[in-house]
């Protein structure tokens, strides 16, 4: 499922293995079937996040065994392990070092949000089989589903990341006599864009996503260049 981890340059090739599944999903997804259909919609969802985000902060501390507010690798396998996640050690290492973002030797509780919905990912969606089967309720799914959603709305050219035209695109083109100014599209996209590579990936927007939410906010970590 996470073979795009099999290698040092774990950074580069998890990115593209995510590029790769979000236009899968894009090109699958039939028009007028999403619920997202402007950026007030994905604000609205909010309250639909922070519930799903709750629901996953219960299966955190059920696992956080020394309760220390982190995870490290052996309380993470032993919670992939529960969710039936078929992952093998390196596997998990990779993940692990791709989200423990702070690279403090444990993973606070917006990584871990990040790691379950990148597995979610990799492994499939809803509309198609998955190991992610057991993860969680259906409304965690749905909200993981939501989530690859507001992204997609996003990507406007479909090509698995974000630009700044993108966020132009998606900002101006359901109220087009109400285009927001040049310098709040700008920091928008700065606010997700955390590398300053001039693309935002998966990885950036949930990170993005779950500080805009109002989660963890007190513990906010930035993705680094590779």
């Amino acid at each position: 499922m996470l073979g795009c981890c099999n290698s040092t340059n774990g950074y580069a090739k998890l990115d593209s293995e995510l590029e790769r599944k979000l236009m899968e999903v894009k090109q699958r997804s039939k028009p007028g079937n999403s619920s997202i259909r402007s950026i007030n919609s994905i604000i609205l969802k909010f309250p639909l996040f922070r519930t799903g985000f709750e629901e996953i902060r219960g299966v955190f501390r059920q696992f956080d065994a020394d309760s220390n507010g982190a995870i490290d690798h052996m309380e993470l396998a032993k919670c992939l392990q529960k969710l039936q996640f078929n992952c093998t050690e390196q596997e998990i290492n990779e993940l692990f070092e791709s989200c423990d973002l702070g690279k403090n030797k444990g993973m606070k509780f917006n990584e871990f949000i990040v790691i379950l919905c990148l597995i979610y990912l990799l492994g499939g969606t809803s509309t198609s089989n998955h190991t992610a089967t057991e993860m969680g309720s259906r409304e965690l799914k749905a909200i993981f589903d939501t989530i690859i959603e507001a992204f997609l709305f996003l990507d406007k050219n479909g090509d698995g990341k974000l630009d700044k035209k993108d966020m132009i695109k998606a900002m101006n083109d359901d109220f087009p006599k109400e285009k927001s100014p040049i310098h709040i599209t700008t920091t928008r996209f700065k606010e997700m864009d955390w590398n300053r590579d001039g693309k935002v990936g998966f990885r950036e927007f949930l990170f993005s996503l779950i500080n805009w939410v109002g989660f963890e906010s007190n513990h906010e970590v930035h993705i680094t260049q590779t």
